[in-house]
């Protein structure tokens, strides 16, 4: 968080979304595992997908992509801002008024604008106020981005554009994932990817694939993160992916 924070004090990037990997767990059924995911923590776009002997676990709460083929509308739900719920109301407050995590959202936001903005008919991308909704064991604040897809663009020139999700990269976004790419311990996987799908009518969605486990040779590895900014706090930043990673850690240990 510090060498982040050294990159943010020179100009080089405004935030960088940092994160490491939980060390393996021993894991008897992916499957079982997961369901007990859904119902400890149920999240709004998980997912399970099994290909040969790799599993992937996803309890993800955020949107990347929604198209919609018919009044090609589409739709992006960044979250950026996190705090438990075992906090109480408490903890919501000060999510709702933090300037810092106000300010972390609105930077991915505007990200998030400047992609669809490549794609979309022109005046058409439209930001909605930021919300703060529970998700499982935690409060997120996200806010919907809108916008027209262009007629001259499809569903695959949407995803060209905006893909890696910005909530997960940083801003600027491709010097953040150069920065990630010199701070982390290895490739993320599928971790901060998308998992969703193409429709044939021309439609699509996409989860940003966080709060996902693989699981390999009877193993469980996931990661978990946190958006660094100006005056982020290296220990705050710390318990926030553990936050993070309560849920998956208790479904995942039994």
């Amino acid at each position: 968080v510090q060498r982040v924070l050294e990159h943010v004090r020179v100009g080089d990037v405004y935030q960088v979304s940092l994160a490491w990997e939980h060390a393996a767990i021993p894991i008897a059924d992916g499957l079982t595992a997961w369901l007990r995911i859904r119902m400890m923590n149920p999240a709004l776009r998980g997912c399970y997908l099994r290909s040969g002997p790799t599993e992937i676990l996803s309890n993800s709460p955020e949107l990347f992509l929604e198209l919609d083929a018919r009044t090609h509308a589409v739709q992006s739900i960044p979250i950026k801002g996190t705090a438990p719920v075992i906090d109480g109301d408490a903890g919501r407050t000060r999510l709702e008024n933090s300037v810092k995590e106000r300010a972390e959202l609105t930077m991915i936001v505007d990200l998030v604008r400047n992609d669809l903005g490549r794609v979309a008919t022109p005046g058409s991308v439209i930001a909605h106020p930021r919300e703060v909704r529970r998700c499982g064991d935690l409060w997120h604040a996200e806010q919907v981005v809108e916008a027209t897809v262009a007629p001259s663009c499809d569903a695959v020139d949407v995803v060209r554009s905006t893909f890696p999700p910005g909530s997960v990269t940083g801003a600027p976004k491709v010097r953040a994932m150069e920065v990630i790419s010199d701070l982390e311990d290895g490739p993320r996987g599928v971790y901060t990817g998308a998992i969703g799908w193409f429709a044939d009518d021309g439609g699509a969605h996409f989860n940003v694939a966080i709060r996902t486990a693989t699981v390999t040779n009877g193993e469980a590895r996931f990661h978990v993160g946190a958006g660094i900014v100006a005056d982020s706090k290296p220990r705050s930043e710390w318990h926030e992916t553990l936050a993070k990673a309560g849920a998956l850690v208790k479904a995942l240990a039994r």
